[in-house]
């Protein structure tokens, strides 16, 4: 089965369908809100990571390895 939909459309569309599983089914909605929280977890472990430990310029290897400009 393919939406031949693009864009905000598209997005809408996969919100409703996640929409309507959740309420249709119990199971999905827990592991829906674990994953949630799992990514969420993630994304704030990150956030910190890189906002405790910069990335400097002498952290990064040559950008430019066959020196074209």
């Amino acid at each position: 089965m393919t939406i031949h939909i693009r864009g905000t459309a598209a997005l809408l569309v996969a919100a409703a369908i996640v929409a309507a599983t959740a309420i249709w089914l119990p199971a999905y909605r827990w592991f829906l809100v674990i994953s949630i929280g799992i990514g969420l977890a993630v994304a704030g472990g990150l956030f910190l990571w890189h906002r405790l430990r910069p990335v400097k310029d002498e952290d990064i290897e040559n950008k430019r390895p066959l020196g074209l400009s």
